[in-house]
């Protein structure tokens, strides 16, 4: 009898990455050996390695240095990643209002891989209005559902720090836009011109739809004042 043809090792996947996946990320380079990290933890999506990493790295392509500040930080893979793309952050904050108790292995497995983490990355359970950002800080959110991406960008424009956002769960309201644009694009049109109405200079990217569908990157730094 035939064997059935192996599955496809779908990106986009939420089961969980174990020791069975080690042999996928069998090489050197970064990506691998963060893969490798999550792997043996046996904690963490798959989706949201693939999320946090490309986030992270595009992130890093442009915002250099700072404080992090991971908001809706989830097991806080993206705060840890912005420290191995960049050493010159002193810190990262992952905030969220539950730190999932798996949080602390991976965080952990992070360390031993890379010791320069060790007592950088601080979890906080706390709302966001409650999270102190400076000017110099870089805010980063995967995913925050709906209208907290709002409060986010909010939050980022209050303090005049760049961020970088990728929206999910669009709340959408009656807009102008609705004729060409379907809702949630729209809402996330919306986003681009608020941050430009308050100074801010705005990327747009698309991450790869195989990870998520919901694969707008949205990234902003506030403009220079004269």
């Amino acid at each position: 009898m035939a064997e059935a043809p192996a599955r496809p090792f779908s990106h986009a996947s939420r089961n969980r990455l174990t020791a069975r996946d080690l042999p996928r990320f069998p090489s050197e380079s970064l990506f691998d050996r963060i893969a490798r990290a999550v792997c043996r933890t046996e904690c963490l999506p798959r989706k949201e390695l693939y999320e946090a990493w490309e986030v992270a790295r595009r992130t890093r392509r442009r915002f250099r240095g700072g404080p992090v500040i991971d908001l809706a930080c989830g097991h806080g893979l993206v705060a840890h990643l912005m420290l191995v793309l960049d050493d010159t952050s002193p810190i990262a904050h992952a905030v969220d209002t539950r730190i999932p108790d798996s949080a602390a292995v991976l965080g952990a497995e992070l360390a031993r891989t890379w010791p320069r983490l060790a007592g950088r990355v601080v979890f906080e359970e706390r709302p966001l209005s409650e999270v102190a950002i400076g000017s110099d800080a870089v805010v980063v959110s995967v995913h925050a559902c709906g209208g907290l991406t709002d409060d986010v960008l909010g939050a980022a424009i209050q303090a005049r720090a760049r961020v970088v956002v990728l929206p999910c769960c669009q709340v959408a309201k009656p807009s102008p836009l609705d004729g060409w644009l379907d809702a949630p694009l729209a809402v996330d049109v919306g986003r681009v011109q608020r941050l430009v109405a308050a100074g801010y200079d705005v990327v747009t990217q698309t991450i790869a739809s195989e990870i998520t569908p919901k694969n707008r990157l949205l990234l902003g730094a506030p403009r220079p004042t004269s």
